[in-house]
């Protein structure tokens, strides 16, 4: 199998070789299109690098609705080719590309009008499942079913008996975002490419018009590099007009944010074996299955503020629990809220005043000579952008380049995936490790897992779970810092892990043992270690203020009283 690891050596790596000869692309913004966009290029046999300025996945790729689908509500607004489009890629993830990291989901959606709410709905569910089978990827997933109310019920027994008068259920699919995007940047890292996180772009080098390449300072060293490559593409999601005024000119197009936040409850707040989807005055509220909790969201409203930490008020909060709580027998409160998160989507501006109702279609463009920039889109498509967007810079290069091949490149992890599953029991008895704990590992490894259970077998205190976060082993801390690019504690407690959100205390009793499991990892003495965690609380501190804040402005100032950590 081939692999490749994201730790302090490679990165340090990474930067000298990117500044030391000219790249064919390089890619600005390491987010999930950013991700997929270095695949692309390394997959064609260019010479790529790829640069983020804090982690992999921090921005709007670490706080999205975690779904993979084909966005059934566009197909109500007619966008039949967005949706078909969609539904083919939400195919080929499950199938072939990440079996491991891409899981069926089912959903339900109560019919509260006899008659025509079920004709009208139960259409749109099967041209949506249509679509699907047509698309020649769809055949992972079971069709839609309709239920009668006494059905739906049975399923869901959360459900109020008077919100609903009967039931539909079909399947979408779901991932935990940050580490597929971390996924991805590995995954072309082992086909060649060069990857370095913390690693922020201050200006671009130009030659006359042509952008020719990008100065980056090293966030974490404190250096600065040229990097000089043939074409640079801007991936930089909701900060596409920040970086495209480093060259002197908006561009064509203008991003916008619209926040969306999510609460994380625990799975016995609300009784039920399926997911649920459900109408609100503006959009849609999913109620989505997460290991041992739910996540429900998402909000939808414009956002003019800080946009590396978007800030969830109380009027947000209570927005969400209000319409779930309005089809729920036993009302959610505040108190069984475990975690809030708030991201931003990058939605093209232009179409409409309701950031509801923005495009969620992509633009590719090539402003001036030697920059492309790709925005717009949803996490789902993300392959088909990065196809878009490379195309687009090939037209800058002066070789002929093959043709895009990521529909048939696996991640890490694919490959052998199903093989370890059906043997989890073997493996389990082999390594001592109980067969639920190797499910967990090979759902989020697939079959990388195996690289985990070394660092166990090297040292069994590894296979312990964390102390106050038995869902993950002390070995994923470890392995987070040396194998998958985390630079700091807030890395692995919010994106390599989901601990931030999974646990009421957000991370905070966690945070002292995951340190000094990275300590050595990163080469972090005791002062180090009290800085990571003493930002860390910080944070969770800020973030707790913001959520009582009534509005998005007071929420912002109180989130941005935790600054970001700051290495040696």
């Amino acid at each position: 199998m081939r692999t490749a690891t994201l730790g302090p050596k490679q990165r340090a790596e990474s930067l000298a070789a990117m500044a030391e000869r000219e790249l064919d692309v390089l890619v600005v913004g390491g987010g999930v299109v950013g991700a997929g966009t270095v695949l692309d290029a390394a997959t064609r046999g260019l010479n790529t690098g790829i640069v983020e300025a804090r982690d992999w996945a921090s921005g709007t790729s670490s706080r999205s609705s975690k779904l993979i689908h084909g966005g059934l509500r566009y197909l109500e607004m007619l966008d039949f080719a967005l949706v078909r489009e969609a539904l083919k890629e939400r195919g080929l993830l499950l199938e072939r590309l990440a079996p491991h990291l891409v899981k069926p989901v089912p959903f339900l959606y109560p019919l509260q009008h006899q008659g025509w709410e079920r004709l009208y709905a139960g259409s749109g569910v099967a041209l949506y499942d249509a679509m699907s089978m047509a698309s020649g990827h769809g055949r992972g997933l079971p069709v839609h079913r309709h239920l009668t109310r006494r059905h739906a019920l049975r399923i869901a027994p959360a459900l109020r008996k008077d919100a609903l008068v009967g039931a539909i259920q079909y399947y979408d699919a779901q991932m935990d975002d940050a580490r597929y995007v971390a996924t991805l940047v590995r995954t072309a890292v082992s086909y060649g490419a060069k990857a370095a996180n913390r690693a922020r772009v201050t200006g671009f080098l130009r030659e006359g018009e042509r952008v020719v390449g990008a100065r980056v300072q090293d966030v974490e060293g404190g250096g600065e590099y040229e990097i000089h490559a043939q074409q640079v593409v801007n991936a930089t999601g909701v900060w596409t007009d920040d970086t495209q005024a480093m060259v002197g000119e908006r561009g064509q197009f203008h991003v916008r944010a619209s926040k969306g936040i999510h609460l994380v409850v625990p799975k016995d707040r609300i009784h039920s074996t399926t997911g649920l989807i459900l109408r609100t005055e503006k959009s849609v509220l999913f109620v989505i299955p997460w290991g041992r909790h739910w996540i429900i969201g998402t909000t939808d409203t414009d956002w003019d503020l800080d946009k590396a930490h978007p800030a969830a008020s109380s009027a947000d909060i209570d927005y969400l629990l209000n319409h779930v709580n309005s089809v729920l027998a036993v009302p959610l409160s505040r108190d069984d809220v475990q975690g809030v998160y708030a991201g931003l989507r990058p939605l093209l501006a232009g179409e409409s005043d309701a950031t509801s109702k923005l495009s969620r279609e992509h633009t590719v463009a090539h402003p001036v000579p030697g920059l492309v920039v790709v925005a717009g889109g949803k996490y789902t498509t993300y392959r088909v952008m990065a196809k878009d967007a490379v195309d687009e810079a090939v037209h800058g290069l002066d070789t002929r380049v093959a043709e895009c091949v990521t529909e048939d490149i696996p991640l890490l992890g694919a490959e052998g995936y199903r093989a370890m599953w059906n043997a989890r029991a073997r493996i389990a008895a082999r390594t001592g490790i109980h067969v639920v704990r190797v499910e967990h590992l090979l759902n989020r490894y697939g079959s990388m897992a195996d690289e985990v259970l070394e660092l166990i077998a090297a040292d069994p205190a590894l296979g312990e779970p964390l102390s106050a976060a038995d869902d993950y082993l002390r070995a994923e801390i470890v392995y987070a810092a040396s194998h998958e690019g985390a630079r700091h504690l807030d890395d692995v407690l919010t994106r390599r892990t989901r601990i931030s959100i999974e646990t009421f205390d957000r991370g905070t009793r966690s945070a002292r043992e995951a340190a000094e499991l990275m300590a050595p990892v990163l080469g972090w003495d005791k002062d180090q270690i009290e800085r990571e965690v003493e930002h860390y609380e910080k944070r969770v501190e800020a973030e707790r203020e913001s959520q009582l804040q009534p509005d998005d402005q007071t929420a912002d100032a109180a989130r941005l009283g935790a600054p970001d950590i700051a290495p040696l």
